[in-house]
């Protein structure tokens, strides 16, 4: 199994900071290296901002707990 990491298909319209982000992470699912710090702490401050984004857009989406209990209780 190769562990080399390809071209990212439209890579040209990824920012270059995403883009060593994105081949880090493939990096260690295909390695097990470890993340550094700085990049583990972008990924976390970026999925945060996400976060953010979307409560303040769609407000609090509770779907999780009414679909398992209906699952449930089926």
């Amino acid at each position: 199994m190769s562990t080399e990491i390809v071209a990212i298909p439209f890579a040209a319209v990824i920012p270059p900071e995403l883009d060593a982000d994105t081949r880090a992470v493939l990096e260690k699912l295909v390695t097990g290296k470890p993340l550094d710090a700085a990049t583990t702490g972008r990924i976390h401050r970026d999925a945060d901002q996400i976060r953010k984004d979307l409560v303040r857009k769609y407000g609090v989406l509770d779907i999780g707990v009414p679909a398992v209990r209906e699952l449930r209780d089926a």
